[in-house]
Order: structure tokens, then sequence, then C-alpha cells
């Protein structure tokens, strides 16, 4: 028996009570779905007799609806292969009215939205953000990850599928990966915590919006770092909160100055280890006193740690989460930047006293993680790929810096002021006075060249107009003729 061929099968809509033949009612159905873009040029459809079975009517009116569709050009058929939406649609057809015109059309009644989703425009993207190669921002080197071991992982999990992990998981994420990362956050980070504190996220993002609604109510005043990460901003924005930018120096958050301008904010987002953009890493200090900050006022901290892997002058600092004896402050983490961005795996340290509320708003926001990568990286972890492949990128990472580094110097002088510590996967310089970051970036993205500007990360008036080079995707090869590049573009060579 000759197998059916798989096709989609549109929705029609049969009304045996009314006066129009059936044969009609169906290709009236298929016409308009055709029309309206529903069914495109070249797509399969059902045969007369699956579509029969499906509708629970005769083939006799499919047979005739087809047949007339064909005649007019809707339809074309291939001999051994089936029934298509014709790929040369008659004319009539693109004298129809534009399917946007319609929708404008039939907006008789307002069409209100919640204000929070109109704080921020249409989506940005200059190409800064889209474009990948030197010196895009958070690219790993992708050429020095260990696929064949990951594929292997993958392929084990495929092959030892049970059904169990076909259902709704853990909200918290899967107890296997939960207690590898707090073996792995204990012994390299210094992180305080028990699996049981560990919540599985899609990412640093998920992270802060979960944060952001177990924590923050409309109104709450949030300490910023300024300049600091945008999408944390567009994040507690959303929240309903307001922005208070506290200013960065050499030693990170300035702790006294966010204490002047608002004292009693409910949350303070800080990244300590490697300050974004700048890259300072706040001092021991500084981070005393903040965590004094947020016990005496009854505030929350949260710590981003992404990039505190990467440490090229000494080894890896202690998280501001381990100092912390009042259980303040939320620790986020990310395996997207130190794996392959497309993981989309993060964590999340929460207070004892707070998970029950976190895994609440958790699964109330996306349900639970999936399964697969989650199951692949507690093997990843806990058979040592994982902290074997950080060696490997701390070490390749750190010659890729000093190789930028030496060249920014080499071909700028002074030209171009560099900040912050020897450490992470980007690099930010700053430019004289008079230039403009933005407007050089559009230039420099004409020689495929990704300058990502800081300025669009201050919130307060007076923006420092520089770069954030990413270095952690770009080989050597590429880095001397990037700065060069880059000079062209500063100076306006041609």
């Amino acid at each position: 028996m000759k197998k059916e061929a798989s096709a989609l099968i549109p929705v029609i809509a049969i009304d045996r009570r009314s006066n129009r033949a059936l044969h009609r009612q169906i290709h009236d159905a298929f016409r308009t779905a055709i029309l309206n873009g529903e069914l495109a040029s070249g797509q399969q459809v059902p045969s007369t007799r699956l579509l029969s079975k499906e509708l629970g009517i005769s083939r006799i009116p499919l047979i005739a609806a087809y047949e007339e569709l064909l005649s007019e050009g809707y339809f074309e058929s291939r001999r051994g292969s089936g029934t298509y939406v014709s790929r040369s649609l008659p004319e009539k057809l693109t004298m129809c009215e534009p399917s946007a015109t319609r929708a404008h059309a039939s907006r008789s009644t307002a069409r209100p939205l919640s204000k929070r989703s109109s704080v921020y425009p249409a989506i940005d993207r200059p190409p800064w953000v889209v474009g990948k190669g030197a010196f895009s921002i958070g690219q790993p080197a992708f050429d020095h990850f260990p696929v064949h071991i990951w594929s292997r992982l993958v392929a084990r999990y495929g092959r030892t599928l049970r059904t169990i992990s076909l259902q709704y998981g853990d909200p918290s994420g899967r107890q296997d990966l939960r207690e590898a990362l707090a073996g792995y956050l204990r012994s390299s980070r210094a992180v305080r915590c028990e699996p049981e504190q560990i919540l599985i996220v899609s990412g640093s993002q998920q992270a802060l919006a979960i944060a952001a609604l177990a924590l923050l109510d409309p109104g709450d005043r949030v300490w910023l770092e300024d300049p600091g990460y945008w999408l944390a901003q567009r994040v507690f924005t959303l929240a309903g909160a307001k922005i208070v930018p506290v200013p960065i120096d050499g030693d990170g958050l300035d702790v006294a100055a966010g204490i002047k301008l608002f004292r009693r904010a409910r949350l303070a987002f800080v990244t300590p280890s490697h300050q974004f953009p700048l890259g300072s890493t706040m001092s021991l200090s500084r981070r005393l006193k903040l965590l004094e900050w947020a016990q005496s006022v009854g505030s929350w901290i949260i710590e981003d740690d992404y990039d505190a892997e990467y440490r090229y002058e000494s080894r890896p600092i202690s998280s501001l989460q381990g100092l912390d004896g009042d259980n303040r402050v939320i620790y986020v983490g990310t395996c997207s930047k130190v794996l392959f961005p497309a993981l989309r795996l993060g964590y999340m340290v929460v207070p004892p006293d707070l998970i029950d509320r976190f895994i609440s708003v958790r699964q109330s926001v996306d349900v639970a993680p999936p399964d697969l990568h989650q199951a692949v990286l507690a093997e990843f972890i806990e058979a040592g790929h994982f902290a074997r492949h950080i060696r490997r990128m701390r070490t390749l990472y750190g010659e890729r810096r000093a190789l930028l580094e030496e060249n920014i110097r080499k071909v700028f002088g002074d030209q171009l002021e560099i900040h912050g510590a020897e450490s992470g996967m980007h690099l930010a310089v700053t430019l004289p006075e008079g230039f403009r970051d933005r407007e050089l970036s559009y230039k420099a993205a004409a020689r495929d060249l990704w300058l990502w500007p800081m300025s669009v990360m201050y919130l307060g008036p007076s923006p420092r107009h520089g770069w954030m080079l990413g270095f952690g995707g770009v080989a050597e090869k590429d880095i001397a003729r990037g700065v060069r590049q880059m000079y062209q573009v500063v100076n306006g060579a041609t």
C-alpha cells in the first residue's frame, strides 16, 4: 500500500446546513487560504482520500473542488508526488488587497498595550549588535570548543532517553546539574551554596527577570552601575522600578555616591568581578561597604558574575556572595559565555529563605527548563571537561588580550585610553574629546569591524565615548589587522 505523502491539513469549516454545495465550500476555503498567504506557493496539500477522512465527508465533493482549483491555476498536480499550491498563481491573485492593508482596514477599535511595553520602542539592531567577527562582544573561541565531546554526550543522552525526560521537569532544574554547579561554585568562586539554593534558568537575562518579579514592586528604586549593562536597565524598568544611576570608578560601584543619591533603594545590581563595560574589579573595601549598606537598610544585591572565570594577572577572585553574612546577595552566572551562546543556560543562587518564592515565580513565567542541555552539561561538568575547557580558554584569551593591548599601544600610542583589569573577554578603550563612538561604529561596520560604542551604556547626561572590544572570538592573525582598521576609522584614513 502506498504511504500517504506528508502534507499540512488546512482549517476547513464544513457547514452541512448551508445552501452552498460542499465542493463550493471546500473550493472557497482553499482559495481564501491561498489569497491570505496561509498556504504558500509550492506547499503540498493533502490528498482527497486523507482529507475526506479528516472532514468526514465523501471524496466526491473534494475531487470536484480540487479539479476546479487545478483548472483555475491555484493547484498544480505532480505525477507520483501529489497536489501542490501552484508556483505560478493566477493574475487575479496579484490584484487582491495586500494582507497588511486588509489588516489595517480591520482595526476599527482601540488596540491598547501596557505602558511598560512601550518604555522601549522598536527593537534596536545596530550593526555592532548583529555583526560577528572582530571585535564583536560575547563571541567565544568557537573553534576551540570541544564539539566532539559535547556531541558525544548529546548522542549518549539520545540513546539512553527515558520517558520521564519527556515530562515537565523540576522548576528548579535537574538535581544532578544543580549538584555539579554547587560543587563548581564552592571550589572556584567561593560561593556559599547548596544544590537546593540553585535555580537553573535560560541565561542571566531570565535570572534578572525572575529576581525583579520576586523582589521589586512598581516604584521601587534600583541602583545600577553607570555605565552599566543595558539589558539589566531594561529588565528593571519593565518591572516598574525607578533607576538610580550610580557612578563607577577604578574600585567599582561608588557605594557612598549611591547612598547620597538614594539610600533606601530596594536593590543594587553590580558586576563586581569584571565590571561591564569598563572592566574594573570592585575592591574589597567597596564590597564590604556594599554589604553593610544592604544589611543596614534591608535591601538586596544582585551579583552578576559574568566572565569571572577569565582573570589573567592572578587567580579568579572570590565572589561577593561568599562574603555575605546576612544572605542579602542573589548570585547570577551563565554558561553561555564560557561555552557557547546558543546554549542559553544560566543559574542563580538564592538565599535559603527566598528560594520557595523564586521557584514559584520561575514556574509561573516558564514552568521548567528543558532537559537535554541540562543533562549534557551536568555530565560535562562531572567528567571534568568544563574545568579543563576553562583552563585552556583562560590561557588562550589571556594571550589574545595581551596581543590586542600590545597592538593598540603600538598603533594608537596615547590616543586611546585602556581601562580595566586584565580579565574577561572584552577590553574597554575610551576616545579623546570630540570623537563620537556611535558615528565611528557605523563607519567601522562598513569594514566588517564591530565596535560596540560605550556611550550607549551610560544612563547619565555626560557619557564617555569609546568602545568595548571583544577579543574572545578573534583569531590572533586578525587582531593586528583589526586594530589597523580601527585606526583608519578613528583618524579618517582611507
